[in-house]
């Protein structure tokens, strides 16, 4: 196998119980599932071998499994989605090349950052790790900033060397700039587009290591890499106009629906 696709998915999320069972109502007037919007996004990648939902809850097991998904059971120890990953390979006994975490919570994932992120780790093999980052325009820093002063936990922003390796990233908006942005025009802000490449020794790497102050604070995985002295590859992506934003709260719902039907996902 060259490319597996796990989807990690947890009913019992702290800041939205049950989310990856929330219904989001597409442009054909159709309410699917959030799992099942992701799923469906997982399923247009090309070069994906296999796609694999994982939870360790029931009723997102059974709702998986009403659309046609393989599900792998995973322990309720995992505390993240990247522990998750690691548990599915050991659980289905598998190695392949490289293994892809496509958040639960993402489906306005457009295939080709999937795909521009396999290539992109394939042909850095000083990487074990990969993300996609998302240059943002004046609407989504918009956005970004809205949540913020809202309370709200948004989306991530990164920021990153020249050798397009991470240096970290936030909840918080950075880099800081005081500047107002046209809606269409450039920002020098990133979106982390939460979607991970790793090499399955990666993985196994990162189940040995306990969580850091850093990751406990901002509550993202991925610093536990940079934490421990491990360098993740930042692959730029093109969003071709699309907007893209994560699950995250109750409130999102509205947002990704116009998304949806911006770009006429049903």
């Amino acid at each position: 196998m060259s490319v597996l696709i796990v989807i990690p998915a947890r009913y019992a999320s702290t800041r939205y119980p049950g989310k990856p069972l929330a219904m989001l109502t597409g442009p054909d007037g159709m309410a699917k599932s959030l799992i099942r919007r992701s799923w469906e996004a997982a399923m247009t990648v090309q070069g994906a071998d296999r796609v694999v939902v994982a939870t360790d809850d029931d009723r997102i097991r059974a709702e998986a499994e009403s659309f046609g998904a393989e599900v792998c059971m995973t322990a309720l120890e995992c505390r993240n989605g990247t522990e998750r990953c690691a548990d599915v390979l050991k659980r289905l006994d598998i190695s392949p090349e490289i293994v892809v975490n496509l958040q639960g919570d993402a489906p306005l994932t457009p295939h080709w950052f999937i795909e521009e992120l396999v290539a992109g780790l394939r042909a850095d093999p000083d990487a074990d790790v990969a993300t996609p980052v998302l240059r943002c325009d004046g609407r989504a820093l918009s956005g970004f900033r809205e949540d913020r002063l809202a309370g709200r936990v948004g989306g991530t922003t990164a920021i990153f060397s020249t050798k397009m390796r991470a240096l970290y990233f936030s909840k918080e908006v950075i880099p800081y700039t005081g500047r107002d942005y046209p809606s269409d025009s450039t920002t020098p802000v990133f979106h982390h587009v939460g979607v991970y490449a790793y090499r399955p020794s990666a993985l196994s790497y990162y189940g040995s290591l306990e969580p850091g102050p850093l990751e406990t604070l901002e509550g993202l995985e991925q610093l536990r890499f940079l934490e421990n002295g491990r360098s993740i590859l930042c692959v730029e992506v093109d969003g071709r106009g699309r907007q893209f934003w994560e699950l995250n709260n109750p409130e999102d719902i509205p947002r990704i629906e116009t998304m949806l039907a911006e770009i006429g996902t049903g």
